[in-house]
């Protein structure tokens, strides 16, 4: 496949990267104080969509699973991002207990855990693998496609305090997003950290609310950076009291998508774009791009096949669908080797340390790549794409990348509000 990236280096994109470069001081200054404010994830990672007018994020996932697809090149500055998230949590921290998913056959996320492993031991931690699977009773070793192994080993419970036999550790990190539900293993510990916290999993967050305050943070943005907010920022909508299988919710979600789409036209007329609006219908909660659907008319969502309900009403581990957002679909004007492409975008702490476009050769401009049948190429770039260089034009390697950037801390930092306000432990604010 040819590995040459082909994007839309015309038109008002440009003019927004050149505003970027332009107030690069302003912008570093803005994030410098919105994560001195909000703690940032530990990590994280951010699908982007990149439709030459529009530069937006479309998913921010807490529980990244591709650390694997990085461009290896930039190990050092994941180690280096590593160790400011460490310090920042517990500087004195020594041994770290890493819990990841139940995927212990799929060989691309097993080399994301060794990716990880790797990456926190170089920070000078301990590092060792917990497992949440219950058949897991005794040290486990599991190879990896490049002869090496990662040793599971079921979870040992003190008290307040989990681990594993003869491993007591600082920190607890989740690999893993519990869509499951949270076990019973990891409630009610103390003296250590969980990071993220529990309410971060999709057994309590929700899309909508991420939206929402990602919304508010963007107007700030956009006044200190002088832009339209529409231009990096996905309009959307909500529904609840949804069952697909039941055709419950039918009315609403129609009535939000035909809203959504009317919105999008408005847009579409102001910046004299011809693209056919669309909208994406999605689980509330969830990832692996399970729970997805392209919507260009309201007409659509009623009366779905059997097949379309039975495809939207679970996602991942059997959880029921019964709220979605309603999200303006953003098209993907990127393409590798002549199929779509989109560019992710993973941090830790408060830095990009890296990224790869997901590739799909069967999927289109306006649909959903994260499904079966995609591919992974590492970020293009030479250098980090965490400073531009105001000497070269908008659409050159560090700039275009410094956007992606820009954006994906932007998704990063409402995230960082989104785990405080939702923090179940949070005192409630003081009537004034």
């Amino acid at each position: 496949m040819d590995l040459r990236i082909s994007s839309a280096l015309t038109g008002p994109l440009l003019e927004l990267e050149r505003q970027f470069i332009d107030r690069s001081t302003a912008i570093e200054r803005w994030f410098r104080e919105q994560f001195r404010a909000h703690m940032p994830p530990f990590y994280g990672s951010v699908d982007l969509r990149n439709a030459g007018y529009k530069l937006a994020p479309v998913d921010m996932n807490l529980f990244p699973g591709g650390f694997n697809n990085l461009n290896p090149v930039f190990l050092p500055l994941c180690v280096q991002a590593a160790q400011a998230a460490v310090e920042r949590l517990c500087s004195d921290a020594a041994r770290l207990l890493l819990i990841p998913e139940n995927h212990t056959r799929n060989q691309y996320y097993l080399k994301n855990v060794a990716r990880l492993a790797g990456i926190l031991r170089l920070t000078g931690l301990e590092v060792r693998l917990g497992s949440l699977l219950p058949d897991v009773t005794a040290p486990t070793p599991l190879m990896l496609a490049d002869g090496s192994s990662l040793i599971l080993e079921p979870l040992v419970r003190q008290g307040n305090r989990l681990g594993l036999e003869g491993f007591d550790p600082c920190a607890i990190l989740l690999n893993n997003d519990l869509s499951g539900g949270v076990p019973d293993a990891l409630k009610g510990l103390e003296e250590q950290w969980l990071i993220p916290p529990l309410h971060a999993g999709w057994q309590t967050r929700r899309k909508s609310r991420h939206a929402v305050v990602f919304d508010r943070l963007l107007r700030s943005f956009a006044a200190e950076v002088g832009v339209d907010p529409w231009r990096i920022g996905p309009a959307f909508r909500v529904c609840g009291g949804i069952d697909f299988r039941e055709r419950a919710g039918e009315e609403c979600l129609a009535h939000q998508v035909d809203a959504l789409l009317t919105e999008i036209r408005a847009k579409y007329r102001e910046y004299s774009i011809s693209d056919e609006p669309f909208v994406v219908v999605k689980a509330d909660a969830g990832t692996y791009g399970m729970g997805v659907m392209t919507v260009k008319d309201a007409s659509e969502v009623v009366g779905l096949n059997r097949r379309q309900r039975n495809k939207m009403a679970v996602v991942k581990e059997g959880l029921e669908v019964a709220e979605v957002i309603v999200q303006e679909g953003v098209r993907t004007f990127e393409s590798i080797g002549g199929a779509a492409a989109e560019p992710v975008i993973y941090m830790m702490d408060h830095y990009v340390v890296g990224g790869f476009y997901r590739v799909h050769t069967t999927r289109g401009d306006d649909e959903n790549l994260n499904a079966p049948g995609m591919e992974f190429r590492p970020l293009p770039f030479e250098a980090p794409c965490c400073t531009p260089d105001c000497r070269q034009e908008p659409n050159d390697e560090p700039n275009r990348f410094y956007a992606y950037g820009v954006v994906a801390r932007l998704a990063l930092a409402a995230a960082a509000v989104e785990i405080e306000e939702t923090d179940p432990d949070r005192a409630p604010p003081v009537a004034r």
